[in-house]
C-alpha cells in the first residue's frame, strides 16, 4: 500500500471539481452557458474623413451591434446641427443593449442562455454594410465594444489617415460569444 500525501490528493480533487465545473460552462458541441447583461454607454464620434447623418449613424451603429451578437440595440444619435438627415462629421451617440456573458455558477436555471464562440470579421468589405469610410466610426467604438462584449483572440487594428480612404485602414478579427438561438450553426 502507498502513501500518497495530501497535498497530492487534494490537488486531484480539485482538479476533478474544477473540471466537471468546465463541463458544466460548456457542454460537448461546445455551446457555453450564459447570461445576458444590460449596458449603457455613451459614445462620441468626430470623423475628419466621414460624415453620417444622424439617422445613419444610428442605422450603421445598430449593424455592428447586431453583427457582434447584441441584443435588442437602442441607438440614438445627437448633435446634426440641421436634424436627424442633415450630414454632421460629429455626433453625441446614447446607446443602450443587452450581451452574453459567461454565467456565473449561481445564476438561475431560467436565465441561462446557450451561447457558441462565433468568429467575427470587420473591414471595409465585410460585412456587407461595412466601407472604407468607416474607419474612424470602428475607431470611435473600439472602447465600447471591448468593455461590454465577450471577445477572445481579438485583434482590432483601425489605423485611420484623416481625410484619405482605404480598404486596409482597420480590421477587427476574433471570436465574440453569441446566443446558439439567434445564430444557429
Amino acid at each position: 500500500m502507498t502513501n500518497t500525501p495530501r497535498w497530492i490528493a487534494a490537488a486531484a480533487l480539485l482538479g476533478l471539481a474544477a473540471s466537471a465545473t468546465a463541463s458544466q460552462a460548456s457542454d460537448d458541441t461546445g455551446n457555453e452557458a450564459s447570461t445576458w447583461q444590460h449596458h449603457q454607454v455613451k459614445l462620441n464620434y468626430f470623423g475628419f474623413t466621414s460624415a453620417y447623418s444622424c439617422d445613419g449613424l444610428e442605422g450603421k451603429v445598430g449593424m455592428i451591434l447586431k453583427y457582434f451578437g447584441a441584443r435588442d440595440p437602442k441607438v440614438q444619435a445627437n448633435g446634426c446641427p440641421r436634424g436627424p438627415n442633415s450630414i454632421s462629421h460629429s455626433a453625441w451617440i446614447d446607446v443602450q443593449f443587452d450581451t452574453l456573458a459567461a454565467a456565473a455558477a449561481d445564476a438561475p436555471p431560467a436565465a441561462i442562455v446557450q451561447a457558441r464562440w462565433t468568429p467575427i470579421q470587420l473591414n471595409a468589405q465585410h460585412p456587407f454594410f461595412m466601407g472604407g469610410g468607416d474607419c474612424e466610426l470602428i475607431d470611435a467604438m473600439k472602447p465600447m465594444l471591448i468593455a461590454n462584449f465577450s471577445l477572445r483572440n481579438l485583434s482590432y487594428r483601425a489605423a485611420c489617415t484623416p481625410h484619405e480612404i482605404t480598404l486596409l485602414d482597420f480590421k477587427v478579427d476574433g471570436e465574440v460569444l453569441k446566443s446558439t438561438a439567434e445564430h444557429p450553426g
